[in-house]
């Protein structure tokens, strides 16, 4: 299929989201996410992460202080702040060349966030936990990214109809509080309150969410979908992501959440020439 079009405005240019796919690189300063917990928590140790992935091609760097993985604790606001200001502050001083985003839920995190240079807020939660961080993103004026995780969705509905109707919710809210329509990106949380075969439903169809009328960002690296199907532990679940980003590409994904950066870009990369052509004459 070929790319639906986007334009996303924010300070220092906007994002273009098109038939070029972006790679945000995952940078957890947590010491218990599922597959990088504890390997980037300090400050030296990110920021060297993140120029690591800056150079292998990531255009966004998206800095998170809270793990998701199932099981994990909840982390307190103040615990939060100190584990992604003092990375933020120092990723503002290292001269990086890409766009920071914020992962959080947390309005005042994403606050203290943009204030220390992030660009993006991405909030797991849609903004349907803490809904004042859509009235923080309107008040900065930048873009934001809305994950579908609904733990209370009817399984015995159809996931799409079902994942439609709850990110329509998350539209809402943030139309409300003053974002722009067009700074607005979804994400479909997979792995999040889905089961294993709706993970691959999810892939299978995810074309249909464009009728939502929004960009799309794909978060599947080193994911449990992964790890069952190929009985593999986290760091050895590159080849099945890379399957998963380049499916999801042809489905028209727009940008594309990964551990790997090299690995994805190469692949992702392919699939556009496939798709579009390769750039000039290569033979």
């Amino acid at each position: 299929m070929s790319h639906l079009i986007y334009d996303v405005p924010m300070d220092g240019g906007p994002l273009k989201l098109g038939r070029d796919p972006l790679v945000m690189g995952i940078l957890n300063v947590t010491p218990d996410s599922f597959s990088d917990g504890g390997d980037h928590n300090g400050v030296a140790a990110a920021v060297a992460q993140a120029q690591a992935m800056a150079t292998e091609g990531a255009d966004i760097i998206d800095v998170g202080g809270e793990s998701t993985r199932p099981g994990s604790q909840a982390v307190g606001v103040q615990d939060e702040l100190d584990r992604v200001m003092p990375v933020l502050d120092a990723l503002a001083e290292s001269g990086l060349g890409c766009t920071v985003s914020i992962d959080t839920y947390k309005a005042l995190v994403a606050d203290q966030a943009i204030q220390a240079g992030a660009k993006i807020i991405n909030d797991v939660q849609g903004f349907q936990r803490d809904p004042e961080i859509a009235d923080v993103a309107a008040h900065h004026d930048v873009p934001v990214i809305a994950m579908h995780w609904d733990t209370e969705r009817d399984a015995e509905k159809d996931i799409i109809d079902e994942m439609k109707r709850w990110l329509e919710t998350s539209i809402n809210i943030a139309l409300k509080a003053g974002v722009a329509r067009e700074k607005i990106i979804l994400d479909p949380g997979f792995g999040f309150a889905k089961t294993f075969t709706e993970n691959y439903i999810l892939l299978n169809r995810l074309d249909e969410l464009h009728a939502l009328g929004f960009p799309l960002l794909i978060g599947t690296s080193r994911k449990s979908m992964i790890g069952k199907l190929l009985d593999v532990e986290p760091k050895a679940r590159v080849s099945g992501t890379i399957a998963t980003s380049v499916l999801a590409y042809l489905k028209g994904g727009h940008i594309f959440r990964v551990h790997d950066v090299r690995a994805n870009r190469d692949a992702l990369r392919v699939a556009h020439a496939a798709l579009y052509g390769p750039p000039g004459d290569t033979a």
